[in-house]
Order: C-alpha cells, then sequence, then structure tokens
C-alpha cells in the first residue's frame, strides 16, 4: 500500500497536518483504502501551538515513505534540525514523492531540494522564501507547483488542492471526485489558478496610505502614473520608489492588482455582468477585463463566478475560496 508520511515539527500549523491526514486516509478504491497514512514527528510529543501532538511514529519512517507531505510550521525562520533535513533528504534520494503546504516549502528549501525548481509558498512568505534561497524560482502567483516528484503549495485552502491532485495522479479524475467530495470541496482549482493575494494598507504613518485609500476609492478613473503622481505631490520617480519600499510593487501594478480584486468581489456578491463589472473597475472593455483577469487569477471571469459566485445561485456552497485563505493568514 502507498505509505503517505506526514511529518510534525515542533511549531508545526494544525490544520495543515489534519487536512493532509483527512484527505489521503478518506481515500477508497475498489472499496479498499488508498493510502496508509502516518503523522512522523521529529519528537515523540510535538509542540503545535494550543496543543501538544502524541507522536506514534518517528523521522526513521520518513525515509521509507512513498509519499512525504511537510505541512506548514508557525515560524518558517525557525531552525531546522539536521535530522529532520536528513529524513527529508533520504526520502527523497529514495524517490519519494515530497510535497509541502504552506510555509512547508521552507524545510523543503532548506533540504536543498528546491534549488534549481520553481517553487511557491503562502503569499505572504513569498519574498521571504526567495530573499533566503535565491535559487529558488518562487511564483507568487499559483496555488501550486509540481515538479514531477517535489511538489509545494501555497496556503491551507491551497493544501487541499494539493493533495487532490496528487490522488488524481495516482487513481485518476473519479477518486480524486470522490475524495473532494467527502470533504465538500471543489475539484476544480488547478496550480495555475493564482492566489488571492490581499495587499495590506501600509501603516497611518505611511506617506502612501492616504494616496492609495484614493486610487481604491477611484478604480474606474483613468489612473494614469502621472495623474497618480500629481495627486500625491511627487515626481513620478518619487512615487514609483516609495510605491516599491512600501508596497513591493509599482504603482499601476497595484492598481490592477486592485481592481482585479474588485472585480473578484462583484463577481462573488453581485448580479452584475462582466461589462458592467468591466466599467464599475476600470477596464476598458469586458474584452480588457477577461485578459487581465485571466493573467492574473488564471481563470476566467465566468469560471470564478460559476466557482464562488453566490450571490448568482441558489445552491449552497461550501468550498475553500482562495479569498477565505488569505483572510484567515494561511
Amino acid at each position: 500500500m502507498h505509505v503517505v508520511s506526514v511529518l510534525a515539527l515542533h511549531g508545526v500549523v494544525a490544520f495543515d497536518l489534519t487536512l493532509a491526514c483527512d484527505g489521503f486516509s478518506r481515500v477508497r478504491v475498489d472499496g479498499r483504502s488508498a493510502y496508509q497514512v502516518r503523522v512522523c514527528g521529529e519528537a515523540p510529543i510535538v509542540k503545535a501551538g494550543l496543543f501538544d501532538l502524541h507522536v506514534p511514529w518517528g523521522l526513521p519512517h520518513v525515509g521509507r515513505a512513498d509519499t512525504v507531505i511537510v505541512p506548514g510550521i508557525e515560524n518558517p525562520s525557525m531552525p531546522i534540525s539536521e535530522a529532520v533535513l536528513d529524513a527529508v533528504r533520504a526520502a527523497a534520494r529514495r524517490g519519494a514523492r515530497v510535497a509541502s503546504i504552506c510555509s512547508g516549502a521552507f524545510v523543503l528549501a532548506a533540504a536543498g531540494l528546491l534549488d534549481g525548481k520553481r517553487a511557491t509558498t503562502h503569499w505572504l512568505a513569498v519574498r521571504e522564501l526567495a530573499e533566503r534561497y535565491p535559487a529558488i524560482d518562487v511564483d507568487p502567483n499559483v496555488l501550486f507547483v509540481d515538479n514531477g516528484r517535489i511538489l509545494t503549495s501555497a496556503g491551507a485552502a491551497a493544501g487541499i488542492d494539493l493533495c487532490l491532485h496528487m490522488i488524481r495522479s495516482d487513481h485518476g479524475s473519479a477518486v480524486a471526485a470522490d475524495a473532494a467530495r467527502r470533504a465538500v470541496v471543489p475539484l476544480v482549482r488547478d496550480g495555475g489558478q493564482a492566489q488571492f493575494i490581499v495587499h495590506e494598507p501600509p501603516e497611518s504613518t505611511s506617506s502612501l496610505a492616504p494616496l492609495l485609500q484614493w486610487m481604491t476609492t477611484h478604480l474606474n478613473a483613468d489612473l494614469s502614473l502621472d495623474k497618480v503622481a500629481r495627486r500625491a505631490a511627487m515626481s513620478t520617480r518619487t512615487l514609483s520608489r516609495r510605491f516599491r519600499d512600501q508596497t513591493g510593487t509599482t504603482p499601476l501594478q497595484w492598481l490592477l492588482t486592485e481592481r482585479i480584486r474588485r472585480a473578484q468581489q462583484l463577481l462573488e456578491s453581485s448580479d452584475l455582468s462582466i461589462e458592467q463589472i468591466a466599467t464599475k473597475v476600470g477596464f476598458e472593455n469586458a474584452t480588457n477585463l477577461r485578459q487581465r483577469f485571466a493573467r492574473v487569477v488564471g481563470t476566467s471571469p465566468r469560471a470564478y463566478r460559476r466557482t464562488f459566485g453566490g450571490a448568482r445561485g441558489s445552491e449552497c456552497r461550501c468550498d475553500y475560496g482562495v479569498h477565505e485563505a488569505s483572510r484567515s493568514g494561511r
């Protein structure tokens, strides 16, 4: 039987750990369990925030697994013991599939498994991952990345997508769809769909806070770089520099993302047409919105509305949305 080892480190994010355990342990093929799931700890008792975990399996079992799942850790900067890294490396050398959920990517990175590869993690941690491990091609705009034997995912909800993706790779779409129904989650999001990235406003003392608020309330206006710079009483060069320092991006890219974010909200909560939404958020036409939306979110406005548009249908949707994952901080 395919053995899945879920690695429990001190400071493990309990939700990440349990979603992997629950996701694989409930898979059935011909009425039988498809996976044997083992929780393997770096110690017999693992500190998991509000409670302790009594873990039945030790690190040696990690290296013997067919699939190793590394859940997120509360502090990505925490030192990872050599024993843990050796266990993960041993599994990879044996040809095991090694996957991380959320900040678990930092463990794979510390083990050297992501060097030269494309990878992702939660959007709040992508900059730190890229700065600490420059050999990794960090992609902040996807739910998960499949490099074959090495996989990484974004926040917790994206961890569910990654687990379903692995189940589908192992046993096909029908089995994965059954697992998704058991978990009451959609089997429609693929790795190319973007994380819903929330741009937190700068501190109230920031020089950009009033400007960003003004931009947010004037999304449907023609906000060129020159016009925004005049509003801020800065040169375009100074504005761009301060934007980069305080938001990590350019004024126009920030504006584009904010317009897409607003479009997502309207698709979820209103019955406005795509054309009406395009006008309301500042795009010239629906075609322009569709092109930009697909580039940023990784799917079409219509498909996004079908998945997350609670206002347009009578059925109850209990889906894990990307926006809900980001609000919860995972």
